[in-house]
């Protein structure tokens, strides 16, 4: 049986997240902790709290095993895009982007 966990408008770029999110992708739940918590992200501490909350969310269902559960899942997709401008020479400005992304971790019974 599938659990989800989803995190919206995460404030930091998708392509730097997918990294960390590849490193996981089909691991068991306990080494992906250990994987995360050893991993020199910033993108990692927020994948932690995500992947704690879609464990909690498995400890809710009487009928999952918790010691069984692995990533089956993980997708970071981009959300919107915040655009700011900063002041340059000659009186131009230049448009600077600030990136956000859904991520989505999905664990199942292995």
């Amino acid at each position: 049986m599938e659990v989800r966990a989803r995190l919206k408008f995460a404030r930091m770029a998708p392509r730097k997240a997918r990294l960390v999110a590849d490193l996981i992708r089909g691991k068991r739940s306990e080494e992906a902790l250990n994987i995360l918590a050893f991993t020199r992200k910033a993108a990692a501490r927020t994948i932690i709290k995500l992947l704690k909350s879609a464990i909690a969310n498995a400890t809710q269902k009487k009928t999952i095993d918790i010691d069984r559960l692995y990533v089956k899942k993980i997708t970071v997709d981009q959300g919107p895009t915040m655009k700011r401008y900063q002041p340059r020479a000659l009186g131009r400005a230049t448009m600077i982007r600030k990136r956000s992304s859904h991520i989505t971790i999905v664990l199942d019974e292995g």
